[in-house]
């Protein structure tokens, strides 16, 4: 979806194996183009296409590209095509797959069952398909293979339309109701990130875990240090330190080992963090992405964890200094 626009709907047939034999009408671009809160429509040809018999098929999109730079989210540098060149642009997936890196050449298969020989001008990032993906401009597939069909559309909405209305009309110039699969931008994005938090459900239960079990820990230690410095306690109240003073310095030396561990843990987790991105998803999911760090969000979270470790080390230290802590050094005298 265009930065400029707020929503845009995606027609398909309504399976890959569905729409390897079927395709929309010759004019439906233009139809769709015409219709009521349809302020643009590309119209672009999917296929399949086995490059390995021993690995998944790969997607081929021919579709209206425009400037490169702009129209797919390019990954490192583009490279120019020599004269006669059938240009190309490749997924992150085919470089670790297929080894096809920038400057490569590919045999690719078309539709009648022959092989053109595509140069790869440069790789885009797509999450889409994990198996790999080859972009080419409408214009150079249709020159190379002469076949001017298509079996996906890409709409962007007028301010105001209203969605239902425009796929109504679409199924309607269509004829067949039911034979299009629509999704818009919106509920793609809700979709993979309902998805992609559902996967970490159980890293946000086992953070919760761990920090009670630290806060556990914490307790445990200051509750053993009270016991095990009540004569020392002692000691400074009779040099003129009140009992509420004692906590306070218990609670501020919790306060600094709880920080020297925060610290310690985010330097860590940031670690574990570059790790995870740039070494294990690459090799796992055959794509990069960039790593943001929220340091607002982590530097609340490390804020509120130091306060609770505090706050549990004051409560410790005050459960178990009751009693008369000025008479516990009776015994060195």
């Amino acid at each position: 979806c265009s930065r400029k626009r707020k929503r845009a709907v995606a027609g398909s047939t309504s399976s890959r194996e569905f729409a390897e034999v079927n395709y929309l009408p010759a004019d439906m671009l233009a139809a769709v183009q015409a219709l009521p809160g349809v302020e643009k429509a590309i119209g672009q040809r999917v296929y399949a296409v086995q490059l390995d018999p021993a690995r998944p098929a790969v997607a081929v999109l021919a579709r209206p590209l425009g400037e490169p730079a702009e129209s797919l989210p390019l990954v490192g540098a583009l490279l120019p095509a020599a004269p006669g060149d059938l240009g190309v642009y490749v997924s992150e997936a085919m470089v670790s797959l297929y080894g096809a890196a920038p400057g490569t050449r590919l045999q690719l298969p078309l539709p009648d069952g022959r092989l053109r020989e595509v140069f790869v001008r440069g790789v885009w990032r797509d999450y889409a398909r994990q198996h790999g993906a080859i972009a080419i401009a409408a214009a150079d597939y249709q020159a190379a293979s002469g076949d001017t069909r298509i079996n996906d559309l890409a709409l962007w909405l007028r301010p105001g339309a209203e969605l239902a209305q425009v796929q109504a009309a679409v199924e309607r110039l269509v004829g067949a109701p039911g034979l299009l699969d629509f999704a818009s931008a919106v509920e793609v994005r809700a979709t993979s990130l309902r998805i992609f938090d559902r996967s970490f459900v159980v890293t946000y239960w086992l953070q919760g875990v761990a920090i009670a079990i630290g806060l556990f820990g914490i307790a445990a230690s200051f509750s053993a240090q009270v016991l095990a410095r009540r004569k020392e306690f002692g000691a400074l109240i009779h040099l003129g330190l009140t009992r509420s003073q004692v906590l306070q310095l218990v609670a501020l030396e919790g306060a600094l080992w709880s920080a020297a561990g925060t610290v310690l843990g985010l330097v860590l987790g940031l670690a574990v963090s570059v790790v995870l991105v740039k070494v294990v998803n690459p090799q796992s999911f055959h794509w990069t992405m960039d790593l943001a760090v929220p340091w607002g969000r982590l530097a609340l979270l490390c804020l509120a964890v130091v306060a609770s470790a505090t706050l549990t080390a004051w409560l410790a230290a005050r459960a178990s200094a009751r009693g008369a802590m000025a008479l516990l050094v009776k015994e060195d005298w």
